[in-house]
């Protein structure tokens, strides 16, 4: 009996020292933003000082006495995800691509505090001091949530809204990413803070990019070695507070409204796209069959045809 019980507590001691050498394993540490901007700058990149202790990162291409367009990514993503676009449309507009707080090569200092409307906020402090006055304002994904949400708050600025597979719509689980499931419990995101998420990112890619050749080990480690900034963690887990989208409030918003989603999106249902375009007068509706969470990227010509053919037929105002 003595020895069985002996047995049992070595074998409880070298689970434990196993599972504790597993997880210092694991363990992945900060990467310092003079190593990403190395890697993952852009020969135009430019950073600017704004409220709240945020040096943000954008790109400002295009002819300046242009049409105006700023693009916002989504949750995870950075300027990179609208790299296609803003090569197809700098040649007639002027477009602002900026990374928000917690991602990207933007950085935040201990003075930060994640609010509801902080990225609204970023966008809102970073147009004013490039002196846009008004803008079409385009997001993927959370971005578009900012992107419909900025609009609502701020329609003196905003003369088009561009939704691609945007958020805002109330929905029981995002599925086909189990790094969602990990992000909607506290325990899951402790474990997200100090683990390796190289596996969790790329089944998140794939399900939000749906063609396995496009999520390249290139593109994983852009998205995980990002999200390895500092203080961006703590920005990624900190579940900033949604605005969750309903009829009354888009209904408010009078403006020209191209609403972009793919039909086969994983992360975010399409009949969220016909939702926006039934609650936005107006609006213009693409579905794309066969496409996933983010149509510039996987579609990158035809979405952005697509979108400068309805920019022509909805001119900005003079």
């Amino acid at each position: 009996m003595k020895t069985l019980a002996r047995g049992l507590a070595t074998a409880l001691v070298l689970i434990v020292v196993l599972a504790t050498v597993g997880w210092l394993l694991l363990q992945r540490p900060d990467i310092p933003y003079a190593t990403l901007e190395t890697r993952y700058g852009y020969a135009d990149s430019r950073y600017a000082d704004l409220p709240g202790g945020v040096r943000v990162h954008y790109r400002d291409v295009g002819p300046r006495d242009a049409p105006a367009m700023v693009l916002v990514h989504g949750f995870g993503a950075s300027t990179h995800a609208w790299d296609s676009w803003t090569k197809a449309l700098s040649a007639d507009y002027r477009v602002v691509v900026l990374d928000l707080p917690g991602h990207g090569l933007t950085r935040t200092s201990g003075a930060y505090v994640v609010r509801p409307d902080g990225y609204e906020a970023v966008v809102d402090d970073l147009t004013r001091r490039l002196g846009l006055t008004r803008f079409t304002l385009g997001g993927n994904s959370m971005g578009g949530e900012v992107a419909w949400t900025y609009a609502l708050d701020h329609p003196d600025r905003v003369e088009r809204l561009v939704l691609v597979d945007a958020a805002g719509w109330p929905t029981p689980g995002r599925g086909g990413a189990m790094i969602f499931k990990f992000l909607g419990n506290p325990v899951g995101r402790r474990v997200l803070r100090d683990i390796e998420i190289r596996p969790l990112m790329i089944q998140g890619l794939r399900a939000a990019y749906i063609e396995p050749k496009l999520v390249t080990p290139a593109l994983v480690d852009r998205y995980v070695e990002l999200a390895r900034g500092p203080g961006h963690r703590d920005i990624l887990l900190g579940q900033r507070p949604r605005r969750v989208a309903t009829v009354q409030d888009l209904s408010r918003i009078h403006i020209p409204t191209l609403v972009m989603f793919g039909q086969d999106d994983r992360l975010i249902p399409a009949a969220d796209g016909e939702k926006f375009h039934q609650a936005i007068p107006g609006a213009t509706l693409i579905l794309y069959p066969g496409i996933g969470h983010v149509p510039m990227e996987q579609i990158p010509q035809r979405s952005a045809d697509d979108l400068k053919a309805w920019l022509t037929a909805h001119p900005a105002k003079p």
